[in-house]
């Protein structure tokens, strides 16, 4: 039987069950308490779990976090500021949920994330991972695919720092992983660290909001779990006559791949992990009824039970709905045209609840203070109105810019009801206190008490998966 065959009873290619811990590069763990922190901060390493709520498509920093009531008005638009629970943070009038929540809140005004293509890909390597985007991106543009020796997505570098989950694996994804094939965005996998520290991903839909499936731990149609056992002394059998043919490291890898997916498949704890509609039905209503609203409620259904870093990456409604048509796009943050009514209408009043939601339910729960949240996208948009492709001025549109961008930050040690840094007068460039992606991972790394970021490659030679950039201690 060949190895496709026999590895055939699980709906997953080898990089589905990447997300499984597994036998990889060698990697130091995490620090396990504050006083290790290089900074002795005393809040380092505060955060057991990261959520990261990635706003794809390029959200407005301009029209939410860092809105410019003095420029001129072809630059700021018709939004107006109110006033928040944080003395001195001021939102967009459109997010009046949020506004009640900002105490917990920490804005960063001054992320240059400047990229040399100006485009989605190149946006999400570099505010995934820390690192900008080579040459390979320019030249190769929406046809880079993701490179086996990209550098890793920092959710799989802190799965790979944190103690295996006894259940689930250390990073998981969801409802979607951008973009459509074939242009998968680069940026957010595990690359040279290794695929088995790829993230695990639950697929969702707009149709079906509260259905979450794992396609990497499906099983053929008539195989049970009752029928695992038998599939188990089969692959036993097979993989010892294998290992004359192949090399023990990556048969090893494979062995302990399998049996991971065994037994996530077994576990009846996967299944109530990922059973969304155990929740009260007043808690899922306070989130909202989309499928990002669901989303970030499972984000903190896996964090409850210990999964470390969870990805909520934003799904807009696809190509040709009335959404994509109406802000000129595929639906999501990228605001083309008629970014204001986009904004005004549709994504601040979804993101507003269910953000807010997140927080609250956080809070409420006594989880906030070890569960860090982080808000970014792969850029901000143009400060001043008008993209070209949608009709100018008069298409109210704004386009791509990666030269500035607000991050946000709560808990996890996090100190709320602070901005750090600011943008210059008119939102296009980082003025006080500049920070980069790498400096936003690194603040990630160091709320997770990860300070050792040496790694071994499979040559057997020493990399750092992350030299540039510093934690924003201030944050905490």
């Amino acid at each position: 039987m060949s190895r496709t065959n026999r590895r055939s009873f699980l709906a997953a290619s080898a990089t589905g069950l990447a997300g499984l811990p597994g036998v990889g590069i060698n990697c130091g763990r995490a620090d396990e308490t504050a006083g290790n922190s290089p900074t002795g901060d005393s809040l380092a390493g505060k955060a057991k779990s990261t959520i990261l709520f990635f706003l794809c498509g390029g959200a407005s920093h301009v029209d939410t976090w860092d809105m410019k009531l003095k420029a001129p008005r072809e630059y700021r638009g018709p939004f107006e500021p109110i006033s928040t629970s944080a003395p001195g943070i001021t939102l967009s009038e459109h997010l009046p949920m949020l506004a009640k929540q900002s105490h917990h809140l920490a804005l960063v005004n001054s992320v240059g994330s400047s990229v040399n293509t100006n485009d989605h890909h190149a946006g999400y390597y570099y505010n995934l991972t820390g690192h900008e985007a080579d040459q390979s991106f320019r030249t190769l543009g929406n046809n880079r695919t993701p490179f086996a020796d990209d550098w890793p997505y920092m959710g799989s570098v802190v799965a790979a720092r944190r103690p295996q989950h006894k259940f689930l694996p250390n990073a998981i994804s969801l409802p979607h992983m951008p973009s459509r094939k074939p242009y998968t965005r680069p940026g957010q996998f595990g690359a040279k660290l290794g695929v088995q520290y790829d993230p695990m991903y639950l697929e969702g839909s707009q149709a079906a909001p509260m259905t979450f499936r794992a396609p990497s731990l499906e099983l053929q149609a008539g195989i049970d779990t009752g029928r695992l056992e038998t599939r188990r002394t089969l692959l036993t059998s097979l993989d010892e006559t294998r290992r004359d043919f192949d090399q023990f490291a990556a048969a090893n890898t494979w062995n302990q791949q399998t049996e991971r997916a065994m037994s996530l498949l077994a576990s009846s704890s996967t299944a109530a992990a990922f059973d969304i509609s155990s929740e009260p039905e007043a808690l899922r209503k306070r989130y909202g009824d989309s499928v990002n609203a669901m989303s970030l409620l499972m984000a903190r259904r896996l964090v409850e039970v210990g999964v470390p870093f969870v990805t909520v990456f934003w799904l807009g409604h696809g190509i040709g709905t009335p959404l994509a048509k109406k802000c000129r796009s595929a639906g999501s943050w990228d605001t083309h045209g008629s970014n204001f009514d986009c904004l005004k209408d549709d994504l601040l009043p979804e993101f507003d609840q269910c953000f807010s939601a997140l927080l609250e339910d956080l809070s409420d729960r006594g989880m906030l203070d070890e569960t860090l949240l982080l808000i970014t996208s792969e850029m901000g948009r143009t400060p001043k109105i008008g993209d070209p492709r949608s009709g100018g001025v008069a298409g109210a549109g704004r386009d791509h810019w990666t030269h500035c961008l607000t991050d946000v930050m709560a808990g996890g040690g996090i100190q709320g009801g602070q901005t750090y840094g600011a943008s210059d007068r008119l939102g296009e460039y980082p003025a006080d206190n500049p920070v980069t992606p790498a400096d936003v991972a690194k603040t990630v790394y160091h709320a997770m008490g990860i300070h050792d970021l040496e790694a071994i490659d499979r040559q057997g030679r020493p990399f750092n998966l992350l030299t540039e950039g510093q934690p924003i201690t201030e944050l905490f």
